[in-house]
């Protein structure tokens, strides 16, 4: 057995602790200054530590058709109940339009069948759950760098940051909405897709329809489903004139926000 894949198994019953422990008193620990404190410390070693010994383009663990799972469990929402998702579904996704702004020189306004024509990859790998599940699908999309490349990044660039149609809390602070975030690192690897295929067919609703984020060397809560705006910046931590963050609670993501980890490499 590999040493990748070791630290792939023993992140995965990590997470799976970590789920366990946000069910049931992540509210309280995260409140403790110490606590946050410590995580914060330890992802950011978590994260030192993989880049040092770890092939920024090395590839994630790709099957056969043979072993594509029969069942392949949804995490996250099934299906928002969002107005803006519901319309768009309503029309199969005819009016649907994916932008791609912030630190860029030329935004972008892109239809389904203009992501289509994108270059594209197909692969079959496993996604790694912090439920502690696995489950092997094949995902065709559109490679995530050639993407950034055509709306060109502006030399201040740091982040790739996913806004999802779906909310998953309803919040005072306006912080429910789902996203998501990586750094270029990831957002350039030969295997980040933004999904519009599964299992050679048409993406369903329960797994992101129309379109997901797939980041092999992350675990499952980092693939953003339902993918309505990309946004590039400088920092995630952002705030405005009141300071107040501008990206959610200022993590980089829902479950960040939230307790989990930022950075979720296996």
């Amino acid at each position: 057995m590999t040493v990748a894949t070791n630290r792939r198994r023993w992140l995965t019953a990590a997470g799976a602790s970590l789920g366990s422990l946000w069910l049931g008193a992540c509210d309280k620990l995260t409140a403790d200054p110490r606590f946050s404190a410590m995580l914060a410390k330890a992802e950011g070693l978590t994260e030192r530590a993989q880049r040092l010994v770890t092939d920024r383009k090395a590839l994630a663990k790709e099957f056969t058709p043979a072993d594509i799972s029969r069942d392949f469990k949804a995490n996250g929402t099934l299906s928002p109940q969002d107005y803006a998702y519901e319309t768009l579904l309503a029309d199969n996704f005819a009016g649907y339009a994916l932008t791609v702004d912030g630190l860029v020189e030329h935004p972008l306004e892109l239809s389904l069948a203009d992501l289509r024509r994108q270059p594209s990859r197909t692969q079959i790998t496993r996604h790694d759950c912090v439920e502690g599940w696995s489950s092997i699908g094949k995902w065709k999309g559109a490679r995530l760098g050639p993407l950034l490349d055509r709306a060109k990044l502006k030399p201040n660039a740091r982040y790739v940051v996913f806004h999802c149609f779906d909310s998953l809390e309803q919040t005072l602070d306006n912080t429910g909405q789902y996203y998501e975030s990586i750094d270029l690192i990831d957002a350039y690897h030969p295997q980040t897709i933004l999904a519009y295929e599964m299992n050679d067919a048409t993406l369903p609703v329960r797994h992101g329809a129309p379109l997901r984020l797939r980041v092999e060397r992350q675990l499952g809560y980092k693939h953003a489903k339902y993918i309505a705006r990309i946004e590039v910046v400088e920092r995630l931590d952002a705030t405005d004139a009141n300071g107040q963050p501008l990206l959610g609670r200022g993590n980089g993501g829902f479950w960040p926000d939230r307790g989990y980890e930022w950075y979720a490499g296996i």
